[in-house]
């Protein structure tokens, strides 16, 4: 894959980082207790020991974000990074395998998924907290996932904080497609945890 842009990057991925597949820090609501037919919600929460603004600084970082695509286990990935003032706006482009998806559905979206998240951060408040918009879309099939994030800081640092939905247009079909969004999106909070711990230590 090519540059997008001078403040892009696009590669594939590096194979020497193991994907982190764990859901400990990431809580999807199962089928079992929700309504039929309704969103999947889910919730994730990250402390760091550094304050708001130093995070919000590694998540607008082009070579944190490549790490944390990388290690989602993603087969290729590209990052734009645009800033406004204090605002910033993270593109990911990430083609990921279908191992994730049951097996009888895999015929039915190929190989792998194409999948576009795009996290659009605010500016920064007197304390340094922020909040920002989270949208990730899965070419060619019928699921969108929409929720927020937010920066507050605490007594050890901050606290960044993900709230949202997983729905499917196609209530037969999107089901496993729901919950494979969802693992997705588990997988990319857990590896932002892990690879933010270690970029942050370094620094």
């Amino acid at each position: 894959m090519h540059r997008p842009d001078a403040r892009g990057r696009g590669r594939p991925a590096r194979a020497a980082t193991p994907p982190d597949t764990t859901l400990g820090l990431f809580r999807p609501v199962r089928a079992a207790d929700q309504t039929p037919g309704a969103p999947v919600h889910f919730s994730a929460t990250i402390d760091y020991p550094a304050d708001p603004l130093t995070v919000a600084a590694m998540l607008a970082d082009e070579e944190f974000v490549a790490r944390k695509m990388a290690a989602t286990g993603a087969l290729e990935h590209a990052e734009e990074i645009h800033r406004d003032g204090g605002a910033f706006t993270v593109t990911s482009r990430i083609k990921m395998p279908t191992t994730s998806i049951p097996a009888r559905f895999r015929s039915l979206v190929g190989e792998s998924l194409d999948v576009r998240l795009v996290e659009a951060w605010e500016g920064p408040a007197a304390d340094g907290s922020r909040g920002s918009t989270l949208a990730l879309d899965i070419q060619g099939v019928p699921v969108r996932v929409t929720g927020t994030q937010r920066l507050t800081p605490t007594a050890e640092g901050c606290r960044e904080t993900y709230d949202g939905e997983v729905t499917a247009s196609i209530p037969l079909f999107g089901k496993p497609i729901e919950e494979a969004a969802a693992r997705t999106v588990g997988d990319v909070v857990d590896v932002e945890r892990r690879i933010g711990l270690e970029f942050l230590a370094a620094r």
